[in-house]
């Protein structure tokens, strides 16, 4: 490769890099943790305390939901818990808008799907850095950003890929360290960072996606034969003839047997949407999981008056549309193997957010220089930009876990408390960053960080102690299982807290993380 070429390369890498790296960070940390998104729910409710309208029935949420909404018997969906101290729910379209509603929620229902779920929360900020509509697209452009940086990094490394990719060069020249840490991390991860930017790009710009190719394309036809190419049901008409329902549980366990003529044994359903209940032509979706298998998301269809299979769009009896669309939500969040899976995920996210912070030492490292006490304004304001937002939400969203503990025993709005308490540390770290000394910083937010998330763990396994030793259920264990997580999570952030303590005292002098600089 051309010196000129590859300068060009490294300019693309680095720039790149550098524009969507905070926001993959965010995006990586909460995704390592969205990975365990129904761990996370079940350690917010755990079995001993159950959510409201939890031992309700779902026949008795659909006789209500259709007794005091006429309207939605056309169309509604039902989605079914994680657990069973989580509530079923009902979600209809009311003139165009969204609402949601468990059992005691019918007269008044909601306009958000799960209000004060700290699982959903995260996700959000994976999803879209918490901004409603515009993060979504705006992690649609981080993602392609990233897949550039992705192209441009391992071009600019492949003539010594082989050489270099597990050296570890660990000596006074802490630019070479990071330098082949951040290698060895992206080159060994890199088929799975490869599906992170694909999947990303696609989910977060698919609605645009398929505006522009509808309009430039399709000549206005691509929304009809997308409906058309990713249904499970057959499109029917009313008879307009009342008929009696079968049983939720009937039709669940059907869809069961039905997934197990597709090899499918551990289908677990999730969604059920129904249309036209109450007429002789209703027809049930049954969606659900579907674990070993790239087709996670699979659906069978269903007449609701006798059972009957229509359609089965799981395992081998997916088409070609389905297990693709399926496909981009198994790779992007690991759901389609067990828990050894979703731990690989969740190191790998973990390993991501460390990739996009270590690329930003390295741009700080190339540009101080060695023999001066001063140096540049743009490392500083680089360094404390990274200390902030990286800092910052790990403690923010440390802080998020806090508020949901809290609000177990203050009669306060869940919601409320995450957002406020995650934003308000968030925004607070940032400040922080640019108020202290670099290095001092660096210790106090990290020892912060530390301190809050070993104490939020502390504080449930006291809390729960008795309750999941009383209780051995599988949930409860799920439950241990999240506040030993923190209370590693928490020693991590302390570990780092005393290495950037000894960096800063015994370190180069002249760097910007020393006691010693001067800005």
């Amino acid at each position: 490769m051309k010196a000129a070429t590859l300068r060009t390369f490294q300019i693309v890498h680095t720039w790149t890099g550098l524009i969507a790296g905070f926001a993959l960070f965010v995006a990586f940390y909460a995704g390592a943790l969205t990975v365990f998104h129904d761990d996370i729910a079940t350690w917010q409710n755990p079995p001993w305390r159950s959510a409201r309208d939890a031992d309700i029935p779902i026949s008795t949420l659909i006789e209500r939901l259709v007794t005091e909404h006429p309207q939605t018997k056309d169309d509604f969906g039902i989605v079914l818990p994680s657990d069973a101290s989580h509530a079923v729910y009902a979600y209809w379209l009311d003139n165009g808008d969204t609402r949601f509603a468990t059992y005691s929620e019918m007269a008044s229902p909601r306009d958000e799907a799960n209000r004060g779920d700290l699982a959903d929360f995260i996700y959000a900020l994976h999803d879209s850095l918490g901004l409603p509509v515009v993060g979504l697209y705006l992690m649609g452009i981080v993602s392609v950003l990233y897949g550039l940086a992705l192209i441009s990094g391992l071009l600019i490394h492949l003539p010594r890929l082989v050489g270099d990719l597990f050296a570890m060069r660990v000596s006074h020249n802490l630019k070479r360290l990071w330098q082949d840490a951040h290698n060895a991390i992206g080159v060994v991860s890199l088929p799975f960072h490869i599906i992170f930017a694909v999947t990303g790009s696609i989910l977060c710009l698919f609605t645009i996606t398929l505006a522009a190719l509808n309009t430039i394309a399709f000549d206005g036809k691509l929304y009809g034969a997308f409906a058309s190419a990713t249904s499970t049901a057959p499109t029917v008409s009313a008879s307009h003839v009342s008929a009696t329902m079968l049983a939720p549980a009937v039709l669940i366990e059907r869809a069961k047997q039905a997934a197990v003529a597709g090899n499918v044994s551990n289908f677990n359903p999730d969604y059920l949407h129904y249309t036209l209940y109450g007429d002789r032509n209703a027809i049930v979706e049954v969606r659900g999981l579907s674990q070993h298998t790239l087709g996670t998301y699979g659906t069978v269809a269903l007449s609701a008056v006798d059972g009957r299979v229509l359609t089965t769009h799981v395992g081998t009896t997916h088409t070609i549309n389905g297990i693709s669309n399926s496909a981009m939500y198994g790779l992007h969040f690991g759901s389609f193997g067990g828990r050894i899976v979703r731990w690989l995920y969740f190191m790998l996210g973990l390993a991501g957010a460390f990739l996009f912070y270590s690329g930003n030492l390295l741009w700080i490292e190339s540009r101080r220089k060695r023999r001066h006490i001063h140096q540049p304004r743009r490392t500083y304001v680089m360094a404390r930009a990274t200390l902030g937002v990286c800092i910052g939400t790990c403690l923010g969203i440390s802080g998020a876990f806090a508020a949901t503990l809290a609000t177990r025993y203050i009669d306060i709005d869940a919601d409320l408390a995450q957002r406020v308490t995650c934003y308000t540390l968030f925004l607070g770290a940032c400040i922080y960053a640019f108020m202290r000394p670099v290095p001092r910083a660096a210790i106090e937010l990290l020892s912060a960080t530390s301190v809050l998330t070993i104490a939020v763990a502390c504080a449930d396994l006291l809390g729960s102690a008795n309750a999941w030793l009383s209780m051995p259920l599988p949930q409860s264990r799920v439950v241990l299982g999240v506040d030993v997580t923190g209370l590693a999570l928490g020693l991590v952030f302390a570990a780092l807290a005393r290495a950037a303590a000894r960096r800063a005292r015994n370190g180069d002098p002249h760097s910007v993380w020393a006691l010693t600089a001067q800005p």
